[in-house]
């Protein structure tokens, strides 16, 4: 993901684009202006002074051409080769012309006149070099430029952007466990930031009431349900005692027993999952128990089928996590493969870093394979609510595993849960 600057430091950046480009804008027009008007007051000197000499040349033939550091003339019968003529002015027609002679830019005139050709050359040097300077100093000012265009827009920036900033840090500050804070005042202003901190407002206003909601509902659930599944799970343990009842009956009340369990089990795993995560955790899970514990609370499932159950503890890993949220994984990725598998074989396996069940069931179509983590998704085939992977994939985000589902339908299923992140 590509990183972006901060709100202010891209505002700076389109002051300093902006101040730069009008700079360069400007800077380009005035250098071209100035070597124009350079040229053309080059072009005015030759014409004056090519003029001067021809009018003194009329009045007195012995004149001589102006012959300076900047200025140097000649005169020649038109048509004829004079060798004191260097070639390259010797060669031009009247006009004006650009000649260089031994690394030397010069500004040439010719002219015809009473059968002679005068030539008038212009040393360019000088004008060269303040052209340069007036370059450099046009480059100056529009990095001065910039660079104030930069501190401008980080100033202003910094101005336009306060109230945003301010808005965050009362935002970031927010403790879900406190009344909201107050980011709107009667005499906040309407405005874009005003109108922005009032929707703010009003937004966590409502998430401070459905807090309190789900607070209420889970101390609720918490009372009001795992209260009577305690009083059913010990009336079904008083049962099992009874030395009345049959076996039958007795099958029937470990069964109550066993739902009453799971439920309440399940309650719990839930309210664990609604608390926010806590970074540390001294909850410690005995995993070789636990798939021990579900595969003989489900073992009932297997009965009257033709299914080969094979369990394989490789390693005893002990897990940072409360035991409950490790039994809802593995209870459902073993009831599961239990339920739907009519005949065959299945392999439940405990390793050091992962835990792996696999049948030789019905399977899962492939397009089903990847909707099998989302809430309330049931396929074709199944038989529960849709709730179940759902809160295992829940699970093993919290815990920090990954698990994943092979399946092809109509030869089984295989799931693995990794541990280690």
């Amino acid at each position: 993901m590509r990183r972006r600057h901060s709100l202010r430091l891209r505002v700076a950046a389109a002051f300093a684009w902006f101040g730069g480009l009008v700079s360069l804008l400007l800077a380009s027009g005035l250098y071209f202006a100035a070597h124009d008007v350079g040229q053309r007051l080059i072009d005015e000197t030759l014409r004056a002074e090519l003029e001067d000499y021809m009018a003194r040349r009329q009045r007195n033939p012995q004149s001589l051409p102006p012959a300076s550091v900047t200025l140097h003339g000649y005169v020649a019968v038109a048509g004829a080769t004079d060798p004191d003529i260097p070639a390259a002015v010797r060669n031009l027609e009247p006009g004006r012309h650009e000649i260089d002679l031994d690394d030397v830019r010069y500004r040439v005139a010719v002219a015809d006149a009473q059968e002679l050709r005068f030539y008038l050359l212009f040393n360019e040097t000088r004008q060269q070099a303040r052209e340069q300077r007036f370059l450099a100093y046009l480059a100056g000012g529009a990095l001065t430029m910039i660079l104030l265009s930069a501190a401008v827009g980080l100033w202003l920036a910094g101005r336009v952007i306060a109230p945003v900033s301010d808005l965050a840090r009362q935002l970031g500050t927010a403790n879900p466990d406190a009344p909201p804070p107050r980011l709107a005042e009667p005499d906040t202003p309407r405005d874009e930031v005003g109108e922005l901190a009032r929707i703010f407002q009003g937004y966590l206003q409502r998430l401070h009431a459905f807090i309190d909601r789900e607070r209420a509902f889970s101390a609720d659930v918490s009372h009001e349900l795992r209260t009577p599944l305690a009083v059913i799970q010990g009336a079904a343990e008083v049962l099992q005692q009874d030395a009345a009842l049959n076996e039958a009956q007795h099958g029937r009340v470990s069964r109550i027993e066993r739902a009453a369990r799971d439920m309440t089990d399940l309650i719990r795993a839930l309210l664990l999952m609604a608390r926010e995560e806590e970074p540390e955790s001294d909850a410690e899970c005995d995993a070789a128990g636990v798939v021990r514990d579900c595969i003989e609370r489900h073992r009932h499932l297997l009965a009257r089928r033709s299914t080969e159950l094979n369990v394989e503890i490789l390693a005893e890993p002990q897990l940072p996590v409360e035991p409950t949220l490790f039994s809802i994984v593995v209870a459902n990725l073993v009831r599961n493969a239990f339920a739907y598998t009519e005949s065959g074989r299945i392999d439940v396996r405990l390793g050091a870093d992962r835990f792996e069940v696999s049948d030789t069931g019905m399977g899962i179509r492939a397009e089903e394979i990847g909707r099998v983590f989302q809430r309330y998704y049931k396929g074709a085939a199944s038989q529960g609510s849709g709730i179940g992977l759902s809160l295992v994939k829940r699970i093993c985000d919290r815990c920090g595993w990954s698990i994943a589902i092979e399946s092809r339908e109509g030869q089984g299923t295989s799931a693995t849960l990794i541990f280690a992140s």
